[in-house]
């Protein structure tokens, strides 16, 4: 007589590992590249940091007041020109399927936007390294000191014009096309890059022949169509990623559409 043996039940997965689930590639990109435009929105409070150097660089360079919010100001403005990068570096292989010179074009705008923005942090830090290590030291001359003070703001205001005011213009006209073009977001939005990169560009004109300083009440309504245009996106990105379009297709060609293809 053999005495009867179960076996335990199992299930179909039991022993197996299940996979996650990859995100899809182009799904990825989108994320990605709206994270990275929502960060270049963070160095807004560098206005109020940067306000006792910026309005009393004489006095701060001396000793008055804390550095804190410089340094955090400057912090925030390295995030931004390394996330300013990242969104051309990230978006340029879908790009460069609809144009390769808008795309190389736009990955170009944003290292030199992001090396004058690195140019200004510097002029900034050097006032505080000239504060902490040469203010008050024997034999320091303060006057001097004042009048370097001066002139490291100067090259940080016209860096600050030429790269976060002048380059978004080029960097949003060149990404405008290819939305435009392409149909990978709603049209409304690089219709809003049409319109708000033009506006700046005047602008700048006029701050660079000193019709108005860079932060006026006029300067920041020039600026706020492009900020719209780059927030809007950014946040598009993040929430629905691209429209289904033959270029986010597996199938999509890796080179630009020929002139003539119907794109969605």
């Amino acid at each position: 007589m053999t005495a009867a043996t179960h076996t335990p039940h199992t299930t179909p997965t039991a022993g197996r590992v299940i996979p996650r689930r990859r995100m899809e590639p182009n799904r990825r990109i989108s994320l990605t590249a709206g994270i990275l435009y929502v960060l270049t929105f963070v160095s807004i409070p560098t206005l109020g940091l940067y306000k006792p150097v910026k309005d009393h660089v004489g006095t701060f360079i001396l000793g008055a007041g804390s550095d804190t919010g410089v340094l955090w100001g400057a912090a925030s403005e390295v995030i931004v020109g390394i996330a300013g990068i990242g969104t051309a570096v990230v978006l340029y292989p879908i790009a460069k399927r609809v144009s390769q010179t808008a795309a190389l074009g736009f990955v170009t705008a944003r290292l030199l936007e992001t090396c004058l923005i690195f140019v200004g942090v510097i002029s900034l830090l050097t006032i505080i390294t000239l504060r902490t290590d040469v203010a008050g030291t024997a034999g320091a001359n303060s006057a001097a000191l004042v009048t370097t003070g001066h002139g490291l703001v100067a090259v940080y205001t016209w860096t600050f014009l030429l790269s976060q005011s002048l380059m978004p213009v080029a960097c949003d006209l060149l990404l405008g096309y290819v939305l435009y073009r392409s149909g990978l977001v709603p049209r409304i939005l690089p219709i809003v890059a049409f319109v708000g990169a033009p506006l700046l560009l005047a602008s700048d004109i006029a701050v660079f022949f000193g019709a108005y300083p860079n932060v006026s009440p006029v300067a920041a309504l020039a600026a706020l169509p492009v900020a719209a245009f780059e927030l809007s996106l950014g946040l598009w990105l993040i929430v629905k990623g691209f429209e289904p379009t033959p270029l986010t297709s597996t199938n999509a060609p890796s080179t630009p559409f020929p002139d003539g293809l119907p794109v969605a």
